[in-house]
């Protein structure tokens, strides 16, 4: 449409424009969301694959659907909107194999390798991994709400809409979710 660089522009008018239908801006949306899209459904399963394709149908639903967002305040409320729908249709298609494939002693052979590099970046890195089995490990819907939560930043509001669930029910979900997270990862903090 236009030879605007949105690789310069702000978020807000690559969105804008994206509405406008501008495959080029649609293009640069996709391309600053997709890591983010991408780790959300990494904490949610576990299977490789399936995170790739689940990505990749989110965003192709969002960039579908990017001129139904009215408001565009609400675009990263809109994301996880999106990312979640998407989590609970697959979830729904996949129930007999959802389950988790957890295995405690990913943790403590995970322990053991810290020390395998020197440096910071091995630390987080091998940190980052132990969270992320611990998260893998919660049941679904517990790892939903601790992941809309933590990694999104969502409010108990935000999540109990986007789950269907009450605000009671989301904070009793992530104080559980919290106080297992704590106890299996207590020999690491």
């Amino acid at each position: 449409m236009s030879n605007i660089d949105y690789k310069k522009c702000n978020t807000t008018e690559v969105i804008k424009q994206a509405q406008n239908g501008d495959l080029k801006a649609t293009e640069e949306l996709i391309r600053r969301i997709q890591k983010n899209v991408f780790t959300m459904f990494s904490y949610l399963t576990d299977k490789r694959q399936d995170i790739a394709d689940l990505t990749q149908d989110a965003l192709l639903k969002i960039a579908k659907n990017i001129h139904t967002l009215q408001d565009i305040n609400h675009f990263k409320p809109w994301i996880n909107h999106i990312v979640t729908n998407t989590y609970y249709d697959y979830a729904r298609k996949h129930t007999a194999d959802n389950q988790i494939d957890y295995d405690e002693g990913k943790l403590l052979e995970l322990k053991d390798k810290m020390g395998c590099e020197p440096g910071e970046k091995c630390l987080f890195s091998e940190m980052d991994k132990i969270i992320k089995i611990a998260v893998l490990g919660l049941p679904e819907h517990l790892r939903i709400a601790i992941v809309l939560r933590e990694y999104e930043g969502l409010s108990y509001y935000d999540i109990s809409k986007l789950t269907n669930t009450t605000i009671g029910t989301v904070k009793s979900r992530i104080s559980r979710a919290r106080g297992k997270l704590q106890e299996q990862l207590k020999e690491f903090i």
